[in-house]
């Protein structure tokens, strides 16, 4: 016996129906479609989410690489001919789970290496016989030019997670990653140091402290008794924005007043997490930067 579907409700057939409708007409516009869909959204058709996605959708179409990549300059990369123990410690200190690897400058770029390809090396007895082409991935070079959605097709039909994004002169311009295009449709994507809004907005970790960039200056002066000034800002995420004098990217640090910061996670307008440890014998005054 077939199971009988279930039929939309009035008001759902309705909104459902008009849409339909409306994408039949030639002269439909994309506009329009968003009109469409943030009404139903005011009338609790769709959910607020759902609206974000889809309009997440429309905007990666539209999009280019070039919108979205690692500059050059921020790519975190390995070079061919060092030994593990001489990269493990960039590894660790940015945990990203692909390398691209080079040889010799950023713009020869002979392939990727990913972290869980270096588990067998930890044995002892694997040291001494490691070679980089034995567990080097193919790179995958894509044109600055190229539109998000293609590329998020590209990455899902050939099971690839990150390209090279190469110039109109064939030098390399920075790196992409099939979460950097999700992130478009989705919003940020949390890892292991994103908070949720009931966390403390310091945490202690092993090897120093996650702190949010919105924790007000007296509350951080507070927990490390250190005794930064409120000038134009009040947060220390302002404070760090301000000592750079630019929005840095993920995995950019400066020292300030005895203090290690660098930017963990951060989106096109702030700093939203910070990783904090101390540094011995620092003499930095952050009032002569602010």
């Amino acid at each position: 016996m077939k199971k009988k579907l279930k039929k939309p409700r009035p008001r759902l057939r309705s909104w459902l129906s008009r849409l339909g409708l409306s994408l039949l007409g030639k002269s439909m516009e994309r506009e329009d479609i968003i009109k469409i869909l943030r009404s139903a959204t005011e009338r609790q058709l769709i959910g607020q989410d759902a609206l974000d996605m889809i309009e997440g959708v429309f905007q990666v179409s539209t999009m280019q690489v070039r919108d979205i990549m690692v500059p050059r300059s921020q790519m975190v990369v390995l070079e061919r001919d060092v030994s593990p123990e001489d990269f493990l410690p960039i590894m660790n200190e940015h945990g990203y789970s692909r390398y691209p690897v080079i040889k010799e400058d950023r713009d020869n770029v002979i392939g990727v290496l990913l972290a869980k390809d270096l588990l067998r090396y930890f044995e002892s007895d694997q040291k001494q016989r490691f070679v980089f082409r034995d567990v080097l991935r193919q790179a995958v070079f894509v044109p600055e030019s190229k539109r998000l959605n293609v590329l998020l097709a590209d990455f899902r039909a050939n099971r690839n997670h990150m390209a090279i994004v190469m110039n109109e002169y064939g030098g390399v311009a920075g790196l992409v990653t099939i979460e950097d295009v999700l992130e478009q449709i989705v919003g940020d994507i949390q890892d292991e140091f994103d908070y949720d809004e009931d966390d403390s907005m310091i945490r202690k970790t092993d090897d120093g402290f996650i702190v949010k960039a919105l924790t007000p200056l007296e509350d951080f002066n507070g927990y490390f008794k250190s005794s930064f000034r409120q000038g134009d800002t009040e947060t220390i995420g302002g404070l760090v924005t301000n000592v750079f004098s630019y929005l840095p990217e993920r995995g950019e640090s400066v020292d300030i007043n005895g203090f290690h910061f660098t930017v963990l996670h951060c989106d096109s307008r702030r700093i939203n997490l910070l990783k904090l440890t101390m540094i011995e014998g620092s003499d930095t005054q952050v009032e002569s930067m602010s």
